[in-house]
């Protein structure tokens, strides 16, 4: 026995009866466009220097300050040696002959309360010695730092550092 009413799907009331239009993707690209997954060498390779130049500046700038502060230690170095030779002074009687005789006892000296310096303390922060002289010129001593290249004259860095 067949049901005596027909049902027709189109015509009935719900969310049954709502079409959805079928949805097809295609997977595949259209001819012609290339897929762009990342950078290009071109835009690597330009970050890349764009950075090096960055850090090339920045180091310059940080690395710089180096040469800026052993100008300032050397002067504090050579003002703090010139009071160690007048301690030397005060307690002998006599300016000594060279900065060595800061550090061990010269034979002759009488009054002798040193050691007034160290040796180490004898080299400025390039590692050269210090350039000492009795009589100075205009002055008891002289005591000079020859700067970074350790030459007399020169300008910046390498330019001299006298005990005023």
């Amino acid at each position: 026995m067949k049901a005596s009413h027909s049902f027709d799907r189109r015509s009935s009331i719900g969310p049954a009866s709502i079409r959805r239009p079928s949805i097809r993707r295609s997977l595949k690209r259209a001819p012609g466009r290339t897929a762009q997954a990342g950078f290009s060498l071109i835009e690597i390779i330009l970050v890349v220097v764009l950075i090096g130049g960055i850090v090339a500046f920045a180091a310059t700038r940080i690395l710089g300050g180096g040469d800026r502060a052993k100008v300032n230690l050397a002067k504090a170095q050579v003002q703090t040696l010139a009071e160690k030779v007048q301690q030397f002074e005060n307690d002998t009687g006599n300016l000594p002959g060279s900065l060595d005789e800061l550090v061990t006892a010269p034979g002759n000296a009488s009054g002798w309360l040193g050691p007034y310096s160290k040796a180490a303390e004898l080299k400025d922060p390039w590692n050269h010695a210090f350039e000492y002289t009795v009589p100075g010129d205009g002055q008891p001593f002289d005591l000079v730092s020859l700067g970074k290249d350790g030459k007399p004259g020169g300008t910046s860095v390498d330019a001299d550092i006298k005990y005023q």
